[in-house]
């Protein structure tokens, strides 16, 4: 039976028939991921769609247009609207998202894709505002389940090795539909642009018809023969009975857990995880990430004096893709908690060390010429490379570890505070400026990262290398699963579904 081993090589020159396997078992893996990631695709594309087609929109009709129900001017009012509407959706799709994937991981995506694709066609085609106010909530629903169903899908396909590296795909994805929406809309107009974000969702569904179903599901469900098949395909066909059956084995203890003892369990083994994933999602939101997105081109322009505000807000973004292709690889290697700590440290330094540097040139008067630009900017990088290094894909990535199979779909809680903290975090964010000026907005900021240092300290397991519960060796019976954290001595150890 092949294992999963350290690469080896023979006579210094030959890779062993061992690690070919494991390659070409990451191979399908990868591809799969690849494939669902289309949907992270999906949603960054439309988070990235309002910046760009509201000053389209805001535009006057041509004077030689015959179709005046057909183009249209909306104010500055309904922009917002349009904008914060997919935000409200998407809050609204975090549950029924949860909920809905009892009917299968891949099953719920195949659903979601297809009207994904044609509530863009609402905009595409719209006659009036309240048609795009209509695609801009529907999208934003559609956008949450994806979210929430990617990362649920990658964890329970993806071998233990490389589960960090595959599920930060997904949101990298995320990150370059952004940028790609914000480099079309300067080509397209708001319809085109909302033509090319409807192509995403409907590779994603055509495309889902080459991966299978996840085992864990299939176990779950009772099909057996199904759950082999999927495994020996994501595995790239080698002899999976032994991880299958340490599959089934744990699902099936699962299952024989009395009433009673779910209850007392309840606490230790659904309430925790949360707690910690809507920990994380908090934090996320809170950092400044959401003031820089919404808002980067009014807060550079305040920053910089002989920078082009608009070329290093692209600057920024590209950046952060990079930083997430980084993050991918060093999940795996370096662990979760590292990363976590790096990012909220460097976050809370750079936030701290812009709103300094706005006070010292803004509230002092003193007068901040071009030499000093590169420390405003420079604070801006840091940030977000910090942020897409860290805490922006792991908080994600936790929501499909944490959980234990048959509660799941319990990330769904963390994926709707996700959204309505995305929506308080814009709107307050003017209310912060004006309340504490934009430098002490950014103080704010600061401290909530400091905060969430030590939260992840305190709070947040290390799950690094570890096998999701259905998936982990079988222990003797009193032992039956290992938790994601560590419990407190004289607890048992033992996970519910």
């Amino acid at each position: 039976m092949v294992t999963w081993c350290e690469p080896q090589r023979q006579d210094g020159q030959f890779y062993t028939k061992s690690h070919l396997q494991q390659q070409t078992s990451e191979l399908t893996q990868v591809v799969a991921t690849l494939i669902v990631a289309l949907g992270p695709l999906a949603t960054g594309l439309g988070k990235g769609y309002s910046s760009p087609a509201l000053a389209s929109m805001q535009l006057p009709p041509p004077v030689n247009s015959t179709t005046s129900s057909y183009d249209f001017t909306i104010t500055q009012e309904q922009g917002s609207w349009i904008a914060s509407l997919s935000l409200l959706g998407a809050f609204f799709g975090g549950i029924p998202g949860g909920l809905a994937m009892r009917l299968g991981r891949k099953s719920v995506l195949a659903v979601v894709s297809l009207p994904f694709a044609l509530f863009w066609l609402l905009t595409v085609f719209a006659s009036s505002v309240y048609m795009v106010y209509a695609s801009s909530f529907l999208c934003g629903v559609c956008s949450a389940v994806v979210s929430l169903v990617t990362p649920v899908y990658i964890s329970e396909i993806a071998h233990p090795e490389i589960r960090g590296c595959l599920c930060s795909v997904a949101k990298l994805t995320a990150n370059v539909g952004m940028i790609l929406s914000f480099l079309l809309g300067v080509y397209l107009d708001w319809r085109q642009l909302a033509m090319v974000a409807s192509i995403a969702p409907a590779l994603l569904f055509l495309a889902l018809m080459l991966i299978p179903e996840t085992p864990s599901y299939l176990l779950y469900r009772g099909r057996n023969e199904d759950a082999a098949t999927s495994l020996s395909w994501l595995r790239g066909g080698l002899d999976v009975t032994q991880e299958l059956d340490t599959m089934k084995a744990n699902i099936d203890a699962m299952r024989e857990d009395s009433e009673v003892t779910c209850y007392r369990e309840w606490r230790r083994d659904l309430v925790k995880p949360v707690l910690i994933t809507c920990g994380l999602m908090v934090f996320q939101k809170f950092s400044g990430a959401n003031a820089f997105n919404f808002y980067a081109v009014p807060i550079l322009t305040e920053a910089f004096v002989g920078i082009n505000p608009y070329s290093a807000a692209v600057v920024v973004g590209l950046l952060q893709i990079l930083a997430g292709m980084v993050s991918s690889v060093l999940i795996d290697t370096v662990g979760r908690i590292p990363l976590l700590v790096v990012s909220n440290l460097l976050m809370s330094t750079a936030l701290a060390g812009f709103g300094t540097f706005l006070y010292v040139t803004g509230s002092n008067g003193v007068d901040a010429g071009p030499g000093l630009d590169w420390i405003p900017l420079t604070c801006a990088l840091i940030f977000q490379v910090a942020f897409a290094l860290g805490i922006s894909p792991i908080a994600w990535i936790y929501i499909g570890e944490l959980f234990p199979l048959k509660h799941r779909g319990l990330g769904a809680i963390a994926n709707s505070v996700s959204y309505a903290c995305s929506f308080a975090s814009v709107k307050t964010f003017v209310d912060f400026q004006l309340l504490l000026g934009l430098y002490g907005a950014f103080w704010l900021y600061a401290g909530i990262s400091l905060i969430g240092l030590v939260f992840t300290v305190s709070m947040v397991p290390e799950t690094k290398g570890q096998g999701l519960q259905e998936m982990q060796q079988k222990y003797p019976t009193q032992e039956k699963y290992t938790p994601m954290y560590e419990e407190q001595q004289g607890t048992q150890n033992k996970l519910i579904p």
